[in-house]
């Protein structure tokens, strides 16, 4: 099932949204003004069971430290090397997945199971993302998503749906397991130890919150991608992708070295799963068991030690636009580090949500992580950074602490897939070739839905003073 050429952005009459690199660095200089403008504080950082996080009654005005335009085109190397864990993760997958497809294991797979879930194909939307919504909110996947998206974009767009479809079975899926965090050891597992409460207590209210968010996310992506079946017009099919958003054009069947290799490749998942769960590994753990899998599947699909590389530096080569977003992404983290205004920033936030009256402070807690996320997009960072004053500010404000841990996640979680300074989100629209600009537009009606779900849940969790405390 071939896709409409003239249906492809970039042709005659389409017009290009804006341009990412572009976007983060308005972003950027943004960032830099304020650093001029808004005074530079500080909190102290105490280590709690080997965390650095703030200590709430300690903040205090310091001396302005305002990023010169020379610091501004700096804080892009900066970025890039302070995000370097995650940029070699990305390229580690990259690599592995180049090894993946070499072997034509990727190409029959998809072409076989598209031939075989025939007029069924509706089932994979609703079927994926609850996969990957319950490794979001047992595993707090997020970057480990990238690994899905070559495979399922063009699995989506072979039957019959688009690009769009694809990447938000993997994002939008994660981040319903993410957000709503029954077990994300990341945020609330970080959080909750932060605020002293039992981890991961308070769990069943976030069930019914998953349900939730799992039952509108997929109904709002069904239908799209029903619209889309039906008329490939409505639909988006890549702009500049790192691979090939269509339909295998061979006819390859899917052989016994194909099934094994595959086999290998969901055996490295489950083995990743059990890794984050019991031994809390992460980047470092995860990118070796890629390199280990791509060894692995070069012997079983017979590759050469040539066509091993070639394949893994093809492709890495194809994440470097993600890479280089990722580290532009923490550029404007650098700068407002750099500048000294984060902290002043919470601590006026935190003074006017101590004017909200007792019965809105759980909503104005809400809004207020909602908006520290757009410049903090790390969950566990900002589980560090604002927990320490979240957590009194709610014994204060008669909010119970596990209602300003609700309040904390679901706001991190649902921006993950709509704010431009999350690296890992903006990395995976690069390589499926989606402008931020046209993601935005169509996602933002879910998640206004999403933000206007959590809003209700912490009033709601206030009210039932969801606790233990």
């Amino acid at each position: 099932m071939g896709v409409p050429q003239n249906n492809k952005v970039g042709s005659t009459g389409r017009k290009k949204g804006i341009n990412v690199f572009v976007l983060l660095f308005g972003v950027l200089v943004i960032a830099t003004f304020l650093t001029y403008i808004v005074p530079a504080g500080e909190y102290a950082r105490v280590e709690v069971d080997g965390r650095n996080v703030v200590d709430p009654h300690s903040f205090q005005q310091v001396d302005s430290t305002p990023i010169s335009f020379f610091q501004l085109f700096s804080s892009i190397h900066t970025g890039l090397v302070e995000a370097g864990d995650i940029i070699f993760f990305v390229l580690i997958i990259g690599g592995t997945f180049g090894v993946l497809t070499a072997t034509g294991a990727v190409d029959a797979f998809i072409r076989t199971l598209s031939k075989k879930l025939g007029d069924k194909e509706k089932w994979l939307i609703p079927i994926m993302m609850l996969f990957f919504a319950f490794a979001g909110a047992f595993t707090g996947m997020a970057e480990e998503t990238l690994a899905y998206i070559p495979i399922l974009v063009p699995l989506a767009v072979s039957l019959g749906f688009d690009v769009i479809t694809g990447t938000a079975i993997v994002l939008v899926g994660a981040s319903i397991g993410f957000t709503t965090a029954i077990m994300n050891p990341f945020t609330v597992g970080i959080a909750q130890g932060i605020a002293q409460l039992p981890i991961f207590s308070g769990i069943g209210y976030r069930i019914v919150l998953f349900i939730i968010m799992y039952v509108v996310s997929v109904s709002f992506i069904y239908r799209y991608a029903m619209k889309v079946k039906k008329n490939h017009a409505l639909g988006f099919y890549g702009e500049g992708g790192t691979f090939e958003a269509a339909a295998p054009s061979n006819d390859q069947p899917l052989s016994k070295t194909h099934k094994l290799v595959l086999t290998c490749f969901l055996l490295n998942f489950a083995v990743l799963i059990f890794g984050v769960l019991q031994f809390k590994w992460y980047i470092t753990e995860i990118s070796a068991l890629f390199v280990v899998l791509a060894i692995v599947i070069t012997i079983i699909g017979r590759l050469s030690a040539n066509e091993l590389i070639e394949s893994f530096m093809k492709g890495a080569a194809g994440m470097l636009t993600g890479c280089l977003i990722i580290g532009l992404s923490r550029a404007t983290l650098v700068v407002l580090n750099d500048g000294q205004i984060i902290d002043t920033l919470l601590y006026h936030a935190a003074g006017v949500l101590d004017e909200i009256p007792p019965t809105l402070s759980a909503g104005g807690m809400f809004i207020l992580q909602a908006l520290i996320h757009f410049v903090v997009p790390s969950g566990s960072g900002q589980a560090a950074l604002t927990m320490p004053i979240m957590a009194p500010l709610a014994d204060l404000v008669g909010v119970t602490r596990q209602t300003a841990v609700l309040s904390f996640s679901l706001a991190d979680g649902i921006g993950n897939i709509i704010y431009p300074t999350s690296g890992y989100f903006m990395a995976g629209l690069a390589l499926a070739g989606i402008p931020w600009i046209r993601w935005a537009k169509w996602i933002l009606p879910l998640i206004l839905m999403q933000y206007a779900i959590g809003l209700v849940a912490v009033l709601i969790a206030n009210l039932m003073h969801y606790g233990p405390f």
